[in-house]
C-alpha cells in the first residue's frame, strides 16, 4: 500500500510517499513544492496543484493523510493554510483517493509518543523508522512523512480512520 502524506501550505507544501508492505515501511520520495512568493496567489495555488496532481499520477497512492487545520492567532495565515488544504482535498477528488485528516498532536504521539514533541524529534524519529541515512529536508518533507507514517500505524486491522 502506497500512502501520499501531505503537510499544507500556499508557500511551501511538504509531501512525502511511503509504502507499506508488510511489516516493512520504505520511503519512496518526499520533498517540498515551493513557489514564488512573488507569483499571482491564484497561480500559486494552481501550481501547487499540478505539481501534487504530478506526484499523485507518478506514485498512484492507494491513500493521502493531511493534517489537520490548527488555530493560530494570525487568521490571515490560518485561511491560507485552509485554502492550501482545500487544494489537497481537491486532488485526491480529483484522483478518486480517500483522504485522513490528523491532528498534529496524534502525528507526533504516532511517530514520537509524544503529542507535544519538536519538530527535530519529528525528524529524527521520521529518519530512524524510514532507515534514511540523512534527516529529512526540509522540515515540511520531513512533517509530510511523519504524517503518512500516522497514517499507516493507523491501518491497523479492525481500525477504521475518519475519512473525509
Amino acid at each position: 500500500m502506497k500512502i501520499l502524506g501531505i503537510d499544507p501550505g500556499t508557500l511551501v507544501a511538504g509531501y512525502g510517499v511511503i509504502e507499506i508492505m508488510g511489516s516493512t515501511t520504505r520511503v519512496i520520495e518526499y520533498g517540498a513544492i515551493k513557489v514564488n512568493k512573488n507569483q499571482d496567489y491564484s497561480q500559486r495555488l494552481k501550481t501547487i496543484h499540478g505539481k501534487i496532481m504530478d506526484i499523485i499520477h507518478q506514485h498512484k497512492p492507494d491513500e493521502m493523510a493531511i493534517e489537520e487545520v490548527f488555530y493560530g492567532k494570525n487568521i490571515k495565515a490560518t485561511i491560507k493554510i485552509g485554502e492550501g488544504r482545500g487544494i489537497v482535498f481537491l486532488c485526491a477528488a480529483l484522483a478518486n483517493i480517500p483522504i485522513t485528516e490528523y491532528a498534529a498532536t496524534v502525528i507526533k504521539k504516532a511517530v514520537v509518543g509524544n503529542g507535544n514533541a519538536h519538530k527535530c524529534q519529528v525528524q529524527q524519529m521520521v529518519k530512524l523508522i524510514l532507515g534514511l541515512s540523512d534527516t529529512p529536508e526540509p522540515k515540511d518533507a520531513s512533517d509530510a512523512l511523519a504524517i503518512a507514517i500516522c497514517h499507516s500505524h493507523n491501518l491497523l486491522p479492525g481500525y477504521e480512520p475518519k475519512k473525509t
